[in-house]
């Protein structure tokens, strides 16, 4: 006869292992727009689907003396998702690497999001007050708060910090953009 004890840990064990076999694999993106895309691949799909709010070439922006693309939609703006609000799609040589979704925190929050994301792909990778964090070889995945997801393809992400090592953040590279426009 095998002790209780013994049995509970054994338990516990077969949980685990079940949990990890079944978790998926974590997304190479949110919906139809997928890590890697070319920016008109990502541009043709954006058109396609109203939800992210995208009008367009206008929403597109080049870094200047940079092989580096932007496009920021808003989604609150015009016929775009009640559920999300800013999203941005950085593009390098011509490869979509990091989709940053705002989600609007007036239709969702925060721990229905995680407790979603745990379901789906197991506990994450790493994990802090501010944000919550599930890689693998090929895709970072991090809910932030107040309520961002982000998806990262991490083999172009470390081939952009290679060619320079301060990666901007969107909001750096939008106020670039606005001053060298002035």
């Amino acid at each position: 006869m095998i002790p209780f004890k013994k049995k509970f840990t054994i338990l516990i064990s077969i949980s685990a292992l079940s949990i990890c076999l079944f978790a998926e694999s974590l997304p190479h993106g949110y919906k139809e727009i997928k890590l890697g895309m070319s920016l008109e691949e990502t541009k043709e799909t954006l058109v396609k689907n109203p939800e992210f709010g995208y009008h367009g070439d206008r929403d597109v922006s080049l870094i200047p003396h940079s092989s580096k693309t932007l496009i920021e939609t808003d989604a609150e703006r015009g016929m775009g998702s009640d559920f999300l609000t800013r999203c941005w799609f950085q593009f390098s040589f011509d490869e979509l690497y990091i989709i940053t979704i705002n989600v609007n925190p007036e239709k969702m929050d925060y721990y229905s999001i995680f407790k979603k994301l745990t379901e789906k792909y197991g506990e994450p990778t790493s994990f802090n007050p501010q944000s919550a964090t599930w890689k693998d070889d090929e895709v970072t995945m991090s809910l932030e708060k107040p309520l961002t997801l982000k998806y990262i393809d991490n083999k172009i992400f470390d081939q952009t910090q290679n060619y320079s090592n301060i990666q901007a953040s969107p909001t750096e590279i939008t106020q670039e953009m606005f001053l060298d426009e002035l």
